[in-house]
This record gives C-alpha cells, structure tokens and sequence, in this order.
C-alpha cells in the first residue's frame, strides 16, 4: 500500500511554509519521509492497513488499519509541530471518557494507535441545535483537572505567541485596514482582562469543533484530535461559537444567532458569558488575521465580519 498524504494534508503544511510558522522545516523534512514512516508504523505494529482517511486533518496522516485479531483501529503520524505528544497525554489522562481511546499510550514518539471511529459521521451532519447540544455535553466530559506535574501549554502561553503573531501581522499591512487593526486591538485587550483573574484550571481540547466529534460504538459520540491546553473553560467553547460560520455570515440574522448562541452555550456548560464573549472575539479575530496571512482570503473575510458581531 502506498501511503499517499491527502491534498488537505499538504495544503496545510504549505501555509505554514508560507506564514513562516515555528517548525515548518521539520514538518517539511517529515512530509518528505511519510511514506516510509507509515510503512515502518505499520510493519513494526502487525497492523493491516485498509485506507489512508481523506480529506483527512491539517496536521496528521491518518490511516484506518485492523490489528492482529482484527479489531478496527486508527494509526495517526503527526510531526513535532503538531504536539503529538501533548496529544498522547491528554487522551491517556482522559483514558476514553469523552474523547477517543488512546490503545498505545508508550508507544513511538510521534505515532498514535486510537480505537476506530466511525470516521465519516460527526455531529456537524445533525441538525445545527442537535449538533451544538451533542457537541457542547461532550466538551463538558472533557473538562477535567489536569493531572499533577503535566507539562501542556497553558492558554496564556498559547495565546501569548497567538497575539504577537497578530501584532506583526498588523503592522506590515496597509494603511487602509483601520478596521482589522480596531478588531486585534479589541480582541487583544479582552485576552489581557480575561487572563487577569482566570476562574479555574481544566485540561481543554484546545480546538474543539463540530467536526472533532465522531460517532462511536462504546458511546454515541467522542472527541478526536485535540490539540491541548490548560485554562479557563470559556476559551474552549469560544472556537464552538462560530461553528459553521459561512451559514452565520449568509443569514440575514447571523448577528442575533450569534449573540443567542453565546447566550445558551454559555447558559448550559455554567460559563460567564461575557468571559466566553471575550475569548469567542479573540479567537475569531486571531483566526482571521492567521487566514489572511496564509492567503486564505475568503476565511479571513467570514472570520472577520464574524468577529464584529461579538
């Protein structure tokens, strides 16, 4: 089997050879050594492979395999950048509950064995309320103390190096964006009050979205692919908010269904709801602004008109 990278896969890395993204030269020394990675996971585990997922995720090669008594499982490859091991740790300390289990927890640096999912069907295929309702309990499950001595990036941390990408980004554009440079002006003084007196400390998933929930067998429905991070809860709703975000933008009331989202969001999971209002603006703003820094105009101009809103 030849274990090609999808077309999502490599669009990715490319924008981040493009926007000059800490490790982008590993991922590009990693791509380069893919297949042969895939190939050795897979022989040194007795896995057979079926498929290579696509379009598959922005960070990882993912591969549907069986094992040796032909259980269903997942091999996922990911570079340095991608934090594979934050990953590992996050899913062994959630050990199944609510999220995907991990089946190597000491395994090879950089290579994860995960239960099979069903890989196809995410809670973004239900209904938008019924979707945002599964999505939002099984954020709750994953909400969790994290465990002693754990090394994962607070959101302090990541949202640090997040607002002086965004800062330099500003700088270098041209006069005439007055208005993205009031949005990061915004979006930056929420992130410093909202970090002044942060109300607990939880191990997130740190980019939880509709399409981060798959269908599963042993509960209806779990989380994959975190990229985690320890915080305030709020900060992981926040990226939740804007879901399906080109729907918000091409109704005529996305504005009121926005600001009611955040309302009920933050009503059913106990969150303040102007902290989730805060950390909703600044992650929409920062994904914006990384959008348009990555030649992705269309997103930057959804993220931006969304950010307004808030």
């Amino acid at each position: 089997m030849v274990f090609e990278p999808p077309q999502r896969l490599l669009r990715a890395l490319g924008e981040n050879r493009q926007s000059g993204s800490e490790g982008a030269d590993g991922a590009e020394a990693w791509l380069e050594k893919l297949p042969e990675l895939a190939r050795q996971a897979v022989e040194q585990r007795e896995l057979a492979p079926e498929r290579v997922q696509a379009p598959g995720g922005r960070s990882s090669l993912v591969v549907l395999v069986r094992q040796t008594d032909g259980t269903p499982a997942v091999l996922k490859l990911a570079p340095d950048r991608a934090r594979p091991e934050s990953e590992r740790a996050a899913l062994a300390h959630w050990d199944g509950r609510g999220a995907v289990r991990l089946l190597n927890p000491a395994d090879t640096h950089g290579v994860l064995l995960l239960e099979r999912l069903h890989p196809d069907m995410s809670v973004r295929t239900l209904p938008e309320a019924k979707a945002l309702l599964e999505a939002a309990g099984t954020l709750r499950r994953l909400w969790v103390e994290p465990p002693a001595g754990h090394v994962f990036e607070t959101v302090g941390e990541r949202t640090g190096r997040q607002a002086e990408a965004m800062r330099a980004t500003v700088t270098e554009r041209a006069e005439g964006d007055a208005e993205i440079g009031a949005l990061v002006d915004a979006a930056l003084a929420a992130r410093d009050e909202l970090l002044a007196e942060p109300p607990e400390t939880r191990l997130l998933h740190g980019t939880f979205r509709q399409s981060k929930v798959l269908a599963g067998e042993r509960t209806p429905w779990l989380a994959v692919g975190p990229d985690p991070v320890v915080g305030e809860c709020a900060f992981d709703l926040a990226r939740l908010v804007r879901d399906r975000v080109e729907d918000l933008i091409a109704s005529p009331s996305g504005a009121s269904i926005t600001r009611r989202r955040i309302k009920r969001l933050a009503e059913s999971l106990e969150v303040d709801q102007e902290r989730l209002r805060g950390w909703t603006l600044f992650r929409a703003v920062e994904s914006g602004v990384r959008a348009g820094r990555v030649g992705r105009p269309r997103d930057a101009e959804l993220l931006l008109e969304f950010a307004g809103w808030v």
